[in-house]
């Protein structure tokens, strides 16, 4: 139980008082009521003796009285009915209620803090009350009257006539069976004569002669003169006098007549069964006038009533109260009255009551001896009692219903027991548990049951009460009293009494466990507020114990606010399922929690605590429920209806923050610009970029990179400090650290993520964006007000409502809502504003498609809908930078919500029309690209940036170079093309061109392309269409080529200096043809024109392409050379084929001369070696432009690689000019050009697709590819560790590079024919040409006396001599091609290798001589005939 005021042994005293009535004459009354008091009322307040108080029991013992308390009350002879009991008790608990601001005990229970209230006051008030109002019974005397106060005024006519009239009313109401209430203790009750004086307008002599015949006639222990009301009503106005009165009428406030006039009793169907009178239950109809009626007595007749009704009870109440608070009492009454009250009460009790309640125990002691024939006193009797060998008791359920036994009033058995109570009521413990002993057994003996459960009741108090506590606490006469009124005499009121205190007793003795089940056995049907307050207390039983009971305590505070709330007691019932809440929060007991939420938001709501109610309600709904659909159903509407009720007190107020849906903020995607256009036929507008895109962090990082690329080109190779790059999407991935740069006019698209918890639909309307703008005029630098979203704004930021949005159950969805802003500033995105309502038939809408939501009026929402907002808030990324961010917590800003407004920009759509998705490697394909300016302002610098530049080209920068529209030559050619002469096959056709027109080598970024607008300006609204060509990557598979669209303004903004515009394309390539080439340097050393470096150009093409395409055969049409240094002279293949078909994997070799070129070394030459009847100029567009482009990224490729060798690069660097020189001799700039036509078949039709293919031939002897071969790497590699070399290897030339100094060649007969019978020896004049292949002066030393060593070499080819000089010095200038006369000498006829001289040579500059010891390429083989 909880916490009491009063200690256990108080609160027994208080409860069992004497009782004293009290009778008053007209006049009396009426100087009472000057005080707005009665006379009993006038006195309550000091009825409590200060002092001890003396009396002796039987035995003439001395016997102290402490701390007495007695009731003075009117007499009221009407007993109280059941009904206005219950009234009166629920009145009582309603109007005592926690303090406000009262600080609760914090109990700490293993994982468990519970704030619970310490004291419970409004269970003590319903105690207090309760005793109270008990009606008297037969069956014990406890509160029957044990004397009676005759109170008459001073100013009378005849005081003593008076008294003489009262006193005979008194002993009319006491021994006339007219009346059977009030009952009186004894037939000769103690009559006390008051005579009130009036101090402010009586006489006092009078009243002192009045007095003193008063003694004369009732003795001076029977009388009293009381005087009062010395104070004069107007006089002191401003004299503070304390009111002692106010606390006590409080109490009673409820026994005022006059509240409870129209009020009709609430009773449960069970009646209470109250006692009216205690056994005899008759009640006598007519009634003196001259009394008044029991408080508790009510004009209707008890009726059973809806427990709603109680909310009338307690309005009633708080009225009363008021009125009662409002009207002072005792303002006629100084303090000096005050205590002449206090001493009357004192002399009443010393002189009239005490002495009169000894002298009634002695008599009933000594007739009880008498009566009896028993020893002298009844102690020595209660010895031999207990003594003696004891009676077995018999149980209750043996003894038959007898409560209906009736006791005369002189019957010795009850001479006992009032006996009993009177030592009771004097505190004389001892002796009553004696007498209450005696009397059980005796009743028990009679199997009288109502008077044995009384006797064992106060026995048992009795027993404890015991000064020194000589015997334990007997708590089973508790339980069977208990039993005994419930079971066999059906009384409830006595049976909670006796739990009423049995109870506060154990508690007292810390036999919590105990108490609580008694009583929660004593909750039954019949009362739900005493089963309610009982349950409340058996809760705090369990939470006090010694090792508490903290889920116990929770449940029965449940069960408690259950009864409550079914008593009507509404706050009582909330206050419960509060505290019981602290337990059964967030311990995953979901269903309880959402139980008790429920309950909570009910009473709440009910009490108009609205706040509360929508607080619980909302618990319900954002936790994770398991509840089924048609119980979350009933929780949304509820929760909304209590939500609109709160709405609609405050209507003007800020708009409310609501629980569903559940929004994950960092979900947000916020996109910037107008949604993608749909592809129109033919027309494929450009990707860019959408909300429907997943997020890739990779190619966003593409982008970026392509974006620096371009603004870097544009900025002379720097990127601008205040570069910010574009982000049209921004999500939880992107860097949201800078404020994101919108467009006025151009729409803002925010993607919020709704999830629906719950298993029904909620139908949410009118969904938009909610704002703050603030606007800035960026050019004006001057800023305006910041204005929050209102009507009358949307001339700043135009917002679109969603009509309405399904989410259906536990489903999450994104809405996409938009904003126009029309003025240029600061936007912050604050958070989203909508209708939150739920949908007719909500359960079978599971299975229909959510998009169908968004139709208008599709769906009928139940008419219940409230409207509030939810904020967007979005926690940054953590930061991890410095050491204090990576050991604290600390979060950076994400911007993405809070976009800057620019100027007006302009804004670049794309077009893409003919664009294919399926290429062959190497095929052209011209398209179209149209640009449109779809904005108000002009756009300029219009450039494309792509990482696969030689993926497409818009043609050279000359028209002439340009070809006309494909319709324009034969077979629709992508290329430009002229008719050839039939006797120019296979020879070259030459013309020329210069890098720049093609834009590469001056020096820009090859990535970066500008786009050949006619005036380099497009207008607004004005579209331009351009030819654009495309070549098939040389790798086969899907390829995703980034383009990147790069544009300004014509005006130059502070904030947004470009705009981009992205497309991806998706190309997917299949295998056409494979090239490889090599070159070697012709034997032949002079060429038409006399002069050297010859060489020759193999060139193997094979079909690598599979047949699934529907590809027939590829004709290889030309073959061209692009180089400024080489250019191809003609066709050496043998076969007379005009065309070159080739068929799946077949392969064709081709050979072609190729000579050095004569014009000047800035400009490329292009030579083309045409196989059919039609040239395609590779000089033109679009063919020079992938060549030039396919060279750029050799170029890049080559150099990336030489950037991964810093020491290779550092040996390079170190490289003088001499090595240089040689290392170029073998080096060789030649580019080719394959041609080619495939034959298509696709869908009956023959297609003709061309392409091309490049290969670069840097080195001689080397073998070039047009498409890099893949190195299959060894599945198991060795680890390898090496020391890198610091010092760089001093660079030398390798042996085979210096042997590519010189090339010789000898010229000499095939067969020589001579005749040896003439002549013995032969000589052959042979020439040996020497080539200096450097640009540089050469030293060249001829040694002739080379042998071979090899007996082989003997064996076969025989020896032979030189003749003349055997060693020549020779000196070359660079490209110079020099011819030796030689001779050799043949003895014999044979066949001779004359390829023995070894040659060296060094530069002229160089100390040190270079062997460079020539390997021929094959055999100098001469024949010698003999004739």
């Amino acid at each position: 139980m909880a916490q009491c005021v009063q200690s256990v042994q108080e609160f027994i005293q208080d409860s069992f008082v004497p009782l004293v009535a009290v009778l008053c004459s007209e006049e009396a009354e009426r100087l009472t009521r000057r005080n707005n008091l009665s006379f009993a009322e006038l006195v309550r307040p000091f009825c409590r003796l200060t002092s001890e108080v003396h009396m002796r029991d039987p035995n003439n013992q001395l016997h102290i009285i402490k701390n007495l308390k007695i009731a003075v009350n009117n007499i009221i002879t009407h007993p109280p009915q059941p009904g206005a009991i219950r009234k009166l008790l629920h009145d009582v608990v309603s109007v005592s209620q926690p303090a406000e601001g009262l600080v609760a005990n914090v109990i700490t229970a293993g994982d468990y803090d519970l704030n619970i209230s310490a004291t419970t006051p409004w269970f003590e008030s319903y105690r207090e009350c309760f005793l109270q109002s008990m009606p008297a019974s037969d069956h014990e005397f406890l509160n029957h009257y044990v004397a009676c106060m005759l109170v008459v005024s001073s100013s009378e006519p005849d005081p003593v006539e008076q008294f003489l009239k009262l006193s005979q009313e008194q002993h009319r109401i006491q021994h006339s069976s007219e009346y059977s209430y009030p009952k009186w203790f004894i037939p000769n009750t103690l009559k006390y004569y008051v005579l009130l004086h009036d101090v402010s307008t009586g006489e006092e002599q009078r009243a002192d002669s009045i007095y003193e015949e008063m003694k004369q006639r009732y003795g001076t222990q029977g009388c009293y003169l009381l005087k009062i009301n010395s104070r004069v009503s107007n006089r002191g106005a401003d004299e503070q006098i304390p009111d002692p009165w106010s606390q006590y009428l409080q109490k009673n406030t409820i026994q005022n007549q006059d509240s409870y006039e129209d009020y009709t009793v609430v009773s449960n169907k069970n009646t209470d069964h109250l006692i009216s009178d205690g056994i005899d239950s008759e009640i006598k109809d007519s009634l003196s006038n001259n009394f008044k009626t029991h408080p508790l007595q009510l004009d209707h007749p008890s009726g059973s009533l809806d427990s709603t009704d109680y909310m009338k009870a307690s309005t009633s109440l708080q009225d009363s109260k008021k009125s009662n608070s409002g009207t002072p009492h005792g303002a006629c009454l100084t303090l000096t009255d005050h205590d002449r009250i206090r001493q009357f009460i004192q002399e009443f009790t010393f002189r009239g009551l005490l002495p009169h309640i000894e002298k009634t125990i002695r008599q009933l002691n000594d007739q009880l001896i008498s009566r009896k024939g028993l020893s002298r006193s009844l102690f020595s009797a209660t010895k031999k009692w207990f003594s003696g060998s004891k009676v077995p008791e018999k149980s209750i359920n043996e003894l038959k219903n007898t409560s209906g036994l009736l006791y005369p009033p002189e019957a010795p058995e009850l001479q006992i027991r009032k006996m009993a109570d009177l030592c009771f009521l004097v505190q004389h413990y001892e002796l009553a548990y004696s007498c209450y002993h005696t009397a059980k057994k005796d009743f028990l003996n009679d199997q009288a049951m109502l008077y044995a459960a009384g006797a064992l009741e106060m026995a048992a108090v009795s027993a404890f009460l015991q000064p020194g506590a000589p015997r334990p606490y007997p708590a089973h006469y508790m339980e069977t009293a208990i039993q005994t009124y419930r079971d066999i005499c059906k009384n409830m009121v006595l049976a909670e009494r006796c739990v009423l205190l049995s109870a506060e007793i154990l508690k007292s003795q810390s036999k919590y466990s105990e108490a609580a089940a008694l009583l929660i056995r004593l909750t039954s049907e019949d009362s739900d507020l005493r089963s309610a307050l009982l349950l409340e207390q058996a809760a705090h039983c369990f939470i006090n114990m010694k090792s508490p009971m903290v889920r116990k305590f929770a449940f029965h505070m449940i069960l408690a606010g259950h009864r409550f709330s079914k008593a009507g007691q509404k706050k009582h019932a909330l206050r419960c399922y509060c505290q019981a809440m602290q337990v059964y929060k967030g311990k995953g007991w979901s269903l309880a929690e959402d139980h008790i939420n429920f309950t909570i938001g009910r009473q709440s709501f009910t009490l108009r605590q609205l706040d509360n109610a929508v607080s619980a309600f909302r618990h319900i709904l954002i936790n994770d429920s398991k509840q089924p659909p048609a119980q979350q159903g009933a929780f949304l509407r509820e929760y909304l209806y209590v939500y609109k009720n709160a709405t609609q007190l405050s209507p003007d107020g800020p708009l409310p923050q609501l629980p569903l849906p559940y929004i994950n903020s960092s979900a947000t995607r916020v996109f910037f610009g107008h949604d993608r256009r749909p592809a129109e036929g033919e027309k494929q507008a450009a990707t860019h970029v959408s909300l429907d895109q997943e997020y890739d962090s990779e190619s966003s990082q593409q982008w970026k990179e392509l974006e620096e690329q371009v603004v870097s080109v544009i900025n002379k190779g720097t990127i601008p400090s205040n570069f910010q790059p574009t982000q049209f999407c921004l999500n939880r991935y992107s860097d949201n650290s800078k404020f994101p740069l919108a467009v006025i006019e151009e729409p803002i698209t925010v993607e919020v993520s709704f999830r629906n918890p719950l298993k029904v639909p909620l139908l949410l309307t009118d969904l938009s964006l909610l704002w703050k703008f603030q606007p800035k005029d960026f050019s004006a630098k001057h800023d305006g007000e910041t204005k929050e979203q209102g009507t009358c704004d949307e001339d700043m930021v135009g917002t679109e409502a969603i009509a309405e949005f399904l989410i259906n159950s536990e489903e999450t969805k994104v809405a996409r809502l938009k904003l126009f802003p029309h003025q240029t500033g600061e936007l912050h995105i604050l958070g989203v504003v909508y209708n939150l309502g739920s949908v007719q038939g909500a359960v079978s809408l599971d299975g229909i498609d959510p998009s169908i939501g968004l139709q208008t009026g599709k769906f009928v929402s139940n008419g219940l809908s409230v409207r509030g907002r939810q904020d967007l808030e979005i926690q940054g990324p953590r930061l991890n930078n410095t050491k204090e961010e990576k050991t604290s917590i600390k979060y950076g800003p994400d911007r993405r919500l809070d976009p800057i407004i620019t100027e007006e920009m302009p804004l670049l759509e794309v077009f893409f029309i003919n664009f294919p998705t399926g290429l062959l490697c190497g095929e052209i394909r011209k398209a179209y690209v149209e640009f449109v300016n779809v904005s108000k302002c002009p756009l300029t610098a219009l450039k494309v940036v792509s990482k696969h530049p030689e993926f497409f080209t818009f043609g050279g920068n000359t028209a002439a170079l340009t070809p006309l529209s494909p319709s324009a030559s034969e077979n629709c050619s992508a290329y430009k093309t002229v008719v050839t002469d039939p006797t120019s096959v296979r020879t070259a056709l030459l013309s020329s061109a210069s890098s720049a027109d093609f834009g590469v080598g001056t020096g820009g970024s090859p990535e970066v392309i500008q786009v050949p607008l006619p005036d380099a300006v497009l207008l607004p609204g004005a579209s331009v269409q351009l030819p654009m060509w495309l070549r098939g990557p040389d790798e086969e598979g899907v390829h995703e080529i980034n383009f990147l669209f790069y544009y300004e303004s014509i005006k130059k903004h502070s904030k947004m200096c470009h705009r981009v515009l992205r497309h991806t394309a998706v190309i997917c390539t299949s295998r056409s043809l494979h090239i490889r080439a090599t070159v070697c340097r012709s034997n032949a050393l002079g060429d038409e024109e006399g002069r050297g470096d010859n060489m020759l150009l193999f060139v193997d093409v094979e079909n690598i392409n599979t047949s699934e395409t529907g590809v027939k055969e590829f004709h290889i049409v030309q073959v061209s050379s692009n180089s400024k240094h080489w250019k191809l002279q003609k066709s050496v293949n043998i076969s007379g084929d005009k065309d070159t078909k080739l068929a799946s994997r077949e392969r064709a070799k081709l050979c072609f001369k190729a000579v050095r070129c004569k014009n000047s070394e800035e400009n490329y030459t292009f030579a083309d070696i045409v196989f059919g009847n039609e040239q395609i100029i590779s000089s033109a567009s679009p063919c020079a432009d992938f060549f030039f482009q396919s060279l750029s990224s050799e170029f890049k490729r080559t150099h990336v690689q030489s950037h991964t060798h810093a020491s290779q690069r550092a040996v390079k660097q170190s490289f003088d000019e001499t090595v240089r020189l040689i290392q170029k001799c073998s080096e060789v700039d030649l580019n080719i050009v394959v041609l080619w036509k495939a034959y298509v078949v696709e869908d009956s039709k023959q297609l003709i697709l061309e392409g091309q293919h490049h290969v670069a031939l840097n080195t001689v002897g080397k073998e070039a590819f047009s498409f890099p071969q893949k190195q299959e790497l060894p599945e198991t590699v060795l680890l390898k560790f090496f020391r890198p070399e610091n010092t760089p290897v001093p660079a030398r030339p390798t042996p085979e590079q210096l042997s590519n100094l010189i090339k010789t060649s000898l010229h000499y007969p095939e067969s020589f024919n001579h005749s040896f019978h003439q002549k013995s020896l032969c000589l052959v004049p042979v020439t040996l040409l020497l080539s200096n292949c450097s640009q540089a002066v050469v030293d060249v030393m001829i040694d002739l006396r080379h042998k071979p060593t090899s007996s082989e070499a003997l064996e076969i080819h025989g020896s032979f001599t030189w003749l003349g000089q055997t060693q020549y010095k020779l000196q070359l200038k660079g490209q110079e091609v020099y011819s030796l006369q030689l001779k050799a000498c043949f003895v014999h006829t044979g066949v001779y290798n004359l390829g023995t001289p070894r040659v060296f040579a060094k530069l002229v500059d160089q100390v040190t001589l270079f062997e460079t010891s020539q390997q021929n390429s094959m055999p100098a083989l001469i024949i010698i005939n003999n004739i």
